[in-house]
């Protein structure tokens, strides 16, 4: 099997069985994006509590991009600091857009490393990482007031 199909079988797993969808209850963070250019729509839900992302789920609709991007970023973010979720991220950003950056601990986000070559999925992809910034940036600014 070569690498690309493995990376499709990834993304259609992550599409079909997501990782986390579902909605937490009313004291959760909650944060609605879309992507116009696309149609993609998500609602990332945390429950955020002392700097750590105790639990993230998600909602929406969209492309298999979008979609199973917020299935693995979910994944990903569970149990880390709020500065561990943002370098995460950060990294992530990076890699859609085709720098290299490994994922030791996070293999199935390497599935989406075809991403960087169309650059209109670049926004598909980091729908759900952009909702967890403005997550964590809003639950910041709350407790720091």
């Amino acid at each position: 099997m070569q690498l690309d199909d493995l990376y499709r079988r990834v993304i259609m797993d992550h599409y079909k069985n997501p990782r986390n969808q579902g909605t937490l209850d009313e004291e959760a963070v909650t944060v609605n994006l879309n992507n116009p250019t696309c149609g993609d729509r998500i609602q990332l839900q945390m429950q955020l509590e002392d700097g750590i992302v105790k639990q993230a789920k998600f909602s929406g609709e969209g492309c298999s991009i979008s979609l199973s991007s917020a299935s693995m970023m979910t994944e990903a973010v569970k149990g880390k600091s709020y500065d561990e979720a943002l370098a995460l991220a950060d990294k992530f950003s990076e890699f859609i857009k085709g720098e290299d950056v490994e994922f030791e601990e996070l293999e199935d986000i390497e599935a989406l490393s075809g991403v960087s070559k169309f650059p209109a999925r670049i926004k598909c992809a980091t729908l759900a990482w952009n909702a967890l910034r403005k997550g964590i940036e809003h639950d910041n600014n709350n407790n720091n007031k």
